[in-house]
């Protein structure tokens, strides 16, 4: 029987259930205290800022797979360049899902393939429609409450390694869609365990934040990201009729009007609160049933606190929240790589994947338990292609 370890009181532990004890002895970082990197890392707007332009992008070689989906849309999956040669066909397999109008360039991204990597897993990031210069087929993108897509690349994957065991790690949007997929998908995903980071949870409550203050700043630059990806696309928009609002979308100053012109039309919303009401993952941890770590930050600028559904974790036994008091958003600069290298969630995350695989691997833990018992390419560059 093992014993007990020390969790810092600087971190905030949340559920866990009939096996919180096990998994935190594995997650050797938490007996540490939480120190973020001095100046940078004590405030969130800096932090945040910091690591989206100066945190390094690690080189890896990747070769890109464009799925068609069933509505004939595409989405790229970016591989690990040599993987098929050298990995074991029942390797532990890491689907990676970005936040935003992120992709497979994103530092954060890299930092956590290069880790899972160097462990022997096998990695794959799943780049929306869109996003990383994947192909657009359709007139529609992507959104916090469309699942077709995540749903489709899951079952792609599991098809083509049957005998691997499957995991997930989202970050903000991708968090969000990843635990809305768990709680639809609860007795049907063939996933073995999930992370979620920097999940906004509640969609209401994370576009009144982004209005405020500071945070303006971010809503422009999400908004202006959004704003390329559609610019790239537009002829596919061209004569939408209905509810469309093409020139709002097209040069929206803020996500809401986006998602008014847009978003929200598309995926069928009477209006922009109903999209966002109805696309927050805070209503699906109930309904999780393989094992789910949860990070946030207390000060993530763009994601509250406050929207942290922490009794719902508590009660679900198959749910592990850790909150650190700083980290900004996806920033989380601390630990022995600060300052530009992996966030301080890395190793935590890697040490929690790696407990459940040695579950997994002995029968413990599976989607039907309802207990928890070198050189870079750019994709458009030198990737090979294969077209599905």
């Amino acid at each position: 029987m093992t014993s007990r370890r020390y969790i810092h009181p600087s971190l905030e532990i949340v559920g866990g259930g009939p096996h919180r004890d096990s998994i935190l002895q594995d997650l050797k970082t938490l007996s540490l205290p939480y120190n973020p990197f001095p100046v940078i890392g004590w405030n969130g707007h800096v932090e945040t800022l910091f690591a989206a332009f100066f945190r390094c992008v690690p080189d890896v070689r990747l070769r890109r797979e464009c799925l068609r989906t069933e509505d004939n849309g595409t989405v790229a999956l970016d591989w690990v360049s040599g993987d098929d040669r050298y990995l074991p066909r029942d390797s532990p397999i890491l689907i990676l899902l970005p936040g935003l109008a992120g992709g497979s360039g994103d530092a954060y991204v890299r930092h956590m393939l290069v880790r899972a990597r160097s462990k022997g897993w096998r990695v794959v990031v799943f780049n929306s429609r869109g996003c990383a210069n994947s192909p657009v087929t359709t007139p529609q993108f992507y959104s916090s409450s469309f699942l077709g897509d995540m749903r489709e690349v899951v079952e792609h994957v599991a098809t083509r390694f049957p005998k691997a065991n499957l995991y997930a790690v989202g970050w903000s949007l991708g968090a969000n869609i990843l635990v809305r997929y768990l709680g639809q998908e609860s007795h049907t995903c063939p996933l073995s365990g999930a992370v979620s980071l920097c999940n906004p949870f509640n969609g209401l409550l994370t576009d009144q934040n982004l209005r405020k203050g500071f945070n303006i700043v971010y809503d422009k630059a999400l908004a202006r990201s959004r704003r390329e990806i559609f610019k790239k696309h537009a002829l596919l928009f061209e004569d939408m009729g209905g509810e469309y609002n093409i020139p709002l979308a097209a040069n929206a100053k803020t996500l809401r009007e986006f998602d008014e012109g847009l978003t929200r039309v598309s995926f069928g919303f009477k209006s922009v609160d109903d999209y966002y009401y109805n696309s927050s993952s805070s209503d699906s941890i109930e309904h999780v049933r393989i094992p789910l770590l949860c990070i946030q930050a207390a000060n993530d600028p763009i994601c509250p606190s406050v929207g942290i559904p922490r009794e719902d974790i508590k009660e679900n036994p198959n749910c592990l929240l850790i909150i650190t008091p700083k980290g900004g958003h996806l920033g989380w600069i601390a630990g022995v790589e600060a300052l530009r290298g992996a966030p301080w969630t890395d190793p935590v995350v890697m040490d929690y994947l790696e407990h459940l695989e040695r579950g997994a691997s002995k029968g413990l833990a599976s989607c039907s338990n309802s207990v928890y018992v070198q050189q870079y390419a750019e994709p458009e560059g030198l990737l090979s292609l294969e077209v599905l």
